[in-house]
This record gives structure tokens, sequence and C-alpha cells, in this order.
């Protein structure tokens, strides 16, 4: 059926949400605090889809995430005025050459004024500036709107009498202006230790952060704009008052860049210096369709069978979901019954079906009216095969650095950083969090050559980094996950001497010790390198740290030039002391193994162990975790000593260290430690039940920017050891439900499994090293639905969208894999 809009109906700002709503039309107005990550400014979300983010006021048309965003002063909510007034402000020094990802502001200051206001069936944007736009900043300076490309490709566009497809590529001519960066602005805390040079690459050719001199010329110039007007769902029209719309091609600068709708603002213009009108097409008698949320996976005979269903919260009609069986006959109905109201969460309604009665195996769909969910199996061998073995068999092989991976005919990515690693720069602040203090804190000075770093690790995500906790954690949770279940997999041949790696060529050992090694040989090798542990390893430039494609592109491989990655160190006790107990673990999966290895993990642990001093309460909790994995390989008395005298603290953290004290407490044969630890399983038993009940998932889930799947499955990892060593306190259907909601049973319409690769149907398109060419890793499990703020769930198919679907090291794929193991082990048991 057609569906036609309704202009009789109007927008209303609803006071306990914070934005305008029409019927299935939303806007939002700078509740969302991501610019970099698309999520800001005035956002559209039209029928359960986001199509428009980022309205707001920047530095030119076409920006992308290195470049400067503004800084938010005050948001006002006025319902009974209909509008929100939010008031911003150019630079913000903060972010000035400083911070987790530092930004260069140019020479501009300047507070300006954004009122959203709702006007029947349309919404007005107005914009006043405090001053007038200096001449360097005429042609640049403008109110964007973000377009998502995701949906818009090969559907049509209307500019006045225009019209046009959104392409697939981004297409020229270009257009070239004067860049920014030529009025660098004098806004420097003195703790701002970024080197504009160093980020800008010195100039040479094209700079991410230098990406404002070309950009594409724009597609259409005009006063009236139309979004997909073949859709009624999605169209919308912007109209603009005083200054002409131009529609941009954002890929053309930055090749994880949306499209933009933007507006200049004019030479000597303060006073509503842009005002557009926002009329979206209102279905009115739009329904956000039921969505039905099952493990993509399926489930054993033996597990609790939940299914979510989530509403619209304005639907009132409830219908009888239906359990169908598919078998070579056709379609069997085998269960009927009215599904349980649960609740409201975010801005939805949900109901649970239970139909764990259902025990015979078999291919399954669960059907509540017209919508379905994926085909899953119920199975005793449901998590056997195909379920973890792709960590092992693909993502960890892929992510390997310093080797070749081939996979037969197809090579992942040649033998890459050969040439680590320089040591960094002193009292710098680089990209992604990197940070060296005012000294190296070893023998080395800044631009030396440090041996030995070119061996082990694995590339975290895209970014081709290897930090400490990401490679030392990862260790770990491979080593746990060895000793609880045995894992013995030999899928891939890994070759250490001549730097090959062959997917799907066994080697005659097993791939979880090899890749073990690995990771220690990254570790280890700093430490005895530096006489410390590293802060990790990371290129130098930026537009290497964006590379797209082959690892063993990014340097010459000639160690000692410039292209050398960098090496930082630092003085972190808290992850110095976790790294020591990670280590520790690793030599008892190592030892028989790689004997040598072993030794010097050991004896690194011990050492980190004796010489860090605790001054904080995380670097407390930190002291405990490595004396109970020292305590685990050594069996000496003196990690036993120190976890003892520590009874009456442990007793009172529990949230915080219980699920690694459950691992040593009955090796430790106290009983007034054990007695004390048992004081407080109730309370956190109740905490998790209190948590879980929050939400129609079972699980302590708090929705935040980024996806949560990660710390989702984390959560079920740590909880694994409470439920063995207290299973009378602790059942195991946390644990359980924190592997449906990474396998598919989480909110949103999209329910895709996380994991790439499994389950009916999965993440495969994610963030990793092959993004670009809109692909994936096996094995590797995305960061997960995302909140829209304040109550939109979102989860996109769109490979640069790092909040979403990015892949990670130290997490992520291991502790899924983890889950895994561990369900097909509990489920086993009965």
């Amino acid at each position: 059926m057609e569906h036609r809009g309704n202009t009789t109906t109007a927008f209303r700002l609803l006071p306990e949400r914070g934005y305008f709503q029409n019927r299935g039309v939303d806007v939002m107005a700078f509740d969302d605090i991501y610019p970099e990550g698309h999520q800001s400014g005035v956002s559209i979300i039209m029928h359960g889809h986001r199509v428009a983010t980022n309205g707001d006021i920047r530095l030119e048309q076409t920006p992308g995430q290195w470049q400067p965003v503004p800084k938010q002063l005050e948001r006002t909510v006025d319902p009974e005025a209909n509008r929100i007034t939010t008031r911003l402000a150019w630079p913000d020094r903060d972010r000035h050459l400083r911070g987790f990802n530092p930004m260069i502001y140019p020479d501009f200051e300047c507070e300006y004024t954004v009122r959203v206001e709702a006007d029947g069936d349309r919404i007005q944007i107005k914009v006043d500036l405090d001053r007038e736009v200096p001449d360097f900043l005429l042609g640049k300076l403008s109110f964007n709107l973000e377009l998502f490309p995701g949906d818009l490709v090969g559907t049509p566009w209307l500019m006045d009498d225009q019209a046009g497809f959104f392409p697939e590529q981004p297409n020229g001519p270009v257009l070239k202006l004067p860049s920014n960066h030529a009025h660098t602005g004098d806004f420097a805390r003195p703790d701002a230790r970024a080197d504009r040079d160093i980020l800008a690459d010195g100039g040479r050719g094209y700079s991410p952060i230098i990406a404002d001199d070309q950009i594409a010329v724009p597609y259409a110039v005009g006063r009236r704009f139309v979004c997909r007007p073949d859709e009624a769902l999605r169209r919308f029209a912007i109209e603009s008052h005083g200054t002409e719309l131009k529609l941009y091609d954002g890929r053309m600068n930055h090749n994880n860049g949306w499209f933009v709708l933007s507006s200049e603002v004019p030479a000597g213009a303060t006073e509503g210096a842009v005002h557009w009108t926002i009329i979206p097409t209102v279905i009115p008698d739009w329904l956000y369709a039921p969505v039905v949320q099952v493990s993509q996976l399926g489930y054993h005979p033996g597990q609790t069978k939940r299914a979510v269903i989530e509403l619209d919260a304005r639907d009132e009609a409830r219908r009888e979901p239906e359990l169908v069986r598919l078998d070579a006959g056709g379609e069997t109905v085998v269960l009927r019954a009215a599904a349980e109201e649960w609740g409201e969460f975010l801005r939805y309604r949900y109901l649970h079906f239970d139909f764990t009665e259902v025990t015979e195996p078999g291919i399954y769909q669960l059907r509540y009216g017209a919508s379905r969910s994926a085909w899953f199996r119920i199975a005793a061998d449901v998590y056997e095969r195909g379920v973890w073995q792709p960590v092992l068999e693909y993502f960890l092989p892929v992510q390997m650095c310093h080797m070749r991976v081939n996979e037969k005919y197809r090579v992942w990515h040649g033998a890459c950083h050969l040439d680590d690693a320089r040591m960094a720069p002193v009292d710098f602040n680089h990209i992604d969090g990197y940070v060296q203090g005012p000294s190296t804190l070893c023998r080395y000075q800044p631009g030396d050559p440090v041996p030995g770093l070119n061996v082990g690790g694995w590339h975290d995500a895209g970014d081709f980094d290897l930090r400490v906790e990401s490679q030392a954690g990862e260790v770990y949770i491979l080593t746990l996950a060895y000793e609880a279940f045995g894992v013995d997999y030999d899928a891939t041949t890994i070759d250490q001497e001549r730097r090959l790696v062959e997917i799907h060529q066994p080697d005659g050992k097993n791939d979880i010790l090899q890749q073990i090694e690995h990771g220690v040989l990254t570790v280890v090798g700093g430490w005895k390198a530096l006489g410390r542990l590293y802060r990790g390893i990371i290129t130098g430039r930026l537009r290497d740290y964006v590379l797209l494609g082959d690892s063993a592109a990014m340097t010459a491989g000639i160690a000692g030039d410039e292209d050398d990655r960098w090496v930082f160190t630092e003085d972190n006790p808290p992850r110095e002391l976790v790294t020591a107990g990670q280590l520790a673990a690793s030599a008892r999966a190592l030892a028989g193994f790689n004997d040598e290895l072993a030794a010097d993990a050991l004896a690194a642990a011990r050492e980190l162990f004796r010489v860090t001093v605790c001054e904080t309460e995380a670097a407390r909790h930190a002291k405990l975790f490595a004396a109970s994995e020292l305590f685990l390989t050594t069996g000496e008395a003196v990690y036993r000593e120190h976890l003892l005298a520590e009874t009456d603290y442990v007793a009172g953290a529990l949230e915080k260290v219980g699920w690694f004290v459950a691992r040593v407490e009955a090796k430790l044969a106290d009983a007034r430690f054990t007695a004390a630890v048992r004081s407080g399983l109730p309370a956190l038993q109740k905490s998790f039940a209190q948590k879980s009940a929050a939400t129609p998932y079972g699980i302590p889930y708090e929705p935040y920017i980024w996806g949560a799947g990660w710390g989702i499955q984390r959560l079920g990892f740590e909880y694994y050891f409470l439920h063995r060593a207290y299973p009378d306190v602790f059942d195991a259907e946390l644990l359980l439900n924190a592997l449906n909601f990474v396998l598919g049973c989480h909110p949103g319409s999209n329910t895709m499994s996380f994991a790439s690769g499994v389950g009916s149907r999965s993440a495969t398109v994610g963030y990793g090293l092959n993004r670009a060419d809109w692909s994936y890793i096996p094995g590797g499990v995305i960061s997960g639905t995302a909140l829209i703020r304040p109550d939109f769930p979102e989860l996109l198919v769109f490979p640069y969208l790092w909040q979403q679907v990015e892949y990670v090291l130290g997490g992520g794929s291991s502790h899924f894999m983890f889950l895994a193991l561990a369900a097909g082990q509990l489920l086993a048991e009965g």
C-alpha cells in the first residue's frame, strides 16, 4: 500500500523524553554528544530509522572525525514554547591539541544559539551567531546536516528543479579551498602537548586532519531539497530561508564520510544567520512493526528458551506467538500461546515468550503476526561447531601482527611492522589516547630504535596498534578458556620463524596455545627490551592510523626510518599489576609448550608484583588480582599472605573482585577468608538479580553511546567463575542470557548476531582491516547495538561506525568464545 503523509498532524515536544515527536517521526536536538561518531546536534528518526544527524554549525562543509567540534554550553527544553534552545561555542579549549584525539582549532572564537522549534507538521531551525564570520571562514563555516549513506546509495533526491541519485562512490570534480589550518588559533592550555606538525604530517600530501582543502563539488545547489521522494517512510524536505542549500558527498575527503546538506553562513550575518524548515512525511497510521528477538544460533534442548518481542509503545493489539518447526515435509506449528507482558524499556514495550518446553531437535522460527524471527536450531550440539571456532580459525590469525597471513588463494595481509619500533617523543599527547610523559622511563631516548619489539601481538581492530592491555588481556582470556574447557583445536599453521600463518592448514600444534604464545611474545618482548612494560605501539602518522587495507603497506620494513611505529611507556600501577596477573596465568598454559617463554612471563609477573606501588583503589584491586593469579601459578606463600591480609577489604569489594577471588578462594584453604567471602555473596547475587530484572533481556544492561556487547560479554565471562565456585548462589542464567544477547536477542530492529559469521544472520559488515570492502572477519565480534540518546537503540549496517560495528582485542571475540564454550560445558553437564 502507498503511504501518504498527513499534514494535519503536528509535532510536540515530549518533556519526559526531551525531543519532538509527530507519530512515527522524532526530531532530537543536541541530546547526543558524539559528533565524531555521527551522533550529535539535530537528528531525524523516521518510522524507526535514523536518516539524518549532526545538524549543527561546523567550520567546513564535510568534516570528518578529526575536524574541530563545538563545545556545548547549555541546553534548555521548553515544552510550553515547543522549543529546544542550545548554546554552543568555538573553540573547545579542552580539545585543542589535547585529549584522547587532539584537534586543531582555527583562530575563531564565537558563541552561538541553535533554536529548534515545532511548527505544526514541520520543525524550524534558527541559528544566531554572536559575531560575524571572519573572512578566512567565509564560504566554509556552515550549518550542516549529515545524511546516512548506507540507506541512500542508489536512491533519488530532488533540489528545486534538479534531480539525481545518491551514488555508490564519491564522484568528482574536486573543489579546492583554502585550509583552516593556515589560521590556527592560540588556544592551547598549559597541558596541551599534541604537536600540530605531527598531527598534520608536516603538511605532506593528504592528511585526515587537514582535509578541508579539497572537497567534492556539490551535486546540487538550491533552496528546497527533498530526500527519498520515492519512499514516504523516509521522505523529508528541507527549505532554507535566505541561504542556499548545497548537497555534498563527504566521502570525497573522508572514506568514512556521509552525504551532507549544507548552508554557508553569509558575510555579515549574525541574528538569523541560518533558518531551515524541516518537513518530514508523517504516516498517520504507522506503528513500529513488532520485532521478534531470539538467538540467531539457537538453543540447547535443556536451556531456558525465552524470546523477546519488541513493540511500539502505542501498540495495544496482542497476538499469540507461534513457534514453527521446519522439516522435509514443510512447516508445523508446535507451540501457540499467549506472550507475557514485560513492560517498557527505552522507547518500546516488550513481551516475553517462553518455549523452554520445546526440546525436539530441529530448525525453528518464531512468528508474531506478520513478524518473523530468523530460523534457528534446537540441538544438543548447537554450540559445538562453527560457533567459538571461527575466533581461532579466522579472527585471531587475521589480527596477528609481524606475520604474513594466508588463506589458500587469499592473502589477508603481508608480514607487517618488521621495523618495530622507535621510542616515542616525550611530553607528548598523541592520538587514540596515547600519551608519553616527561621521560621515556627507560634507557632509550626519543627516536631511538628499540630492538626486540617486532614479534608477536595482534592488531587492535582496524587501528593496527598494540595496547598492552589488549595483548595481555587476550592472552589471559585464552588461557582461562584453555584451562576451563581443555580446548585442543588445530586448524592453522603458525610458523614464528618464517613469520607465516596459513589458515585451515593444521600444523599438529594446539592453536589456542600458539595464540597465547603469540600474545606473550609481544608483552615479554617489550618487558625485556625496555626493562618495563610498554604502554603500546602505534604509528606516529595519522594517515597511517586510518589506513584501509594491508597493514604491511604501513611501513617500509626498514628499522630506524621515519615511518616506523612508536613505542610508548607509562607509569600506571593498576595496568601494570593487571598485566602481571595475566602474565602469571599465561605461564601455566605455556608450561610444556614453550617453557622458556613461560619462565620469562612468570619472572616479569613476579617483578611487577614486587616493585609496583599501590596508592589508589584501582591499584589495590589490581594487586589482589595479580596475587590471585600468581598464587594459582606458584602456590607461594607471599601471594597467599597478601590475599589473606586483605580479607576484610575483599569481603566489602566483591562487586569488583569477587569473580577472580572465586577462582582462588578454595585453594587458599583459610576458614576466615572463606567465611568473609561467603558472607558477601547474597548481596552480590541480589545486585545481579535487580539489575537483570530492570531489562527485558535478563542481564545488567545500561545502553550508552557505544554498543554494550563487549561489556555484557565481559560480565558473562566473569560471572562464569562465580557460578562455578558458588553454584548454590549464582545460577547459570545470566551467562546464558549474555550469550543470547550477543547472538541476536537484543533491542532494536536489527537482530543480527554480533559475532560475524555465527548464526543464521550475523554482522557481515564490520569495522576491521577490510572495512573499506564492506566485509567482515569471521569470528570477529562487533561492539553491537548503540544508543541514540535518549532512547533509540540502533545497529546500522555501515563499516565505519566504530561504536556499533568495531572489532576489538582483549575481549570481544575471545569473551564470546569463552561464553560459547561455557554454555556448551554447563548445558552438557545438565
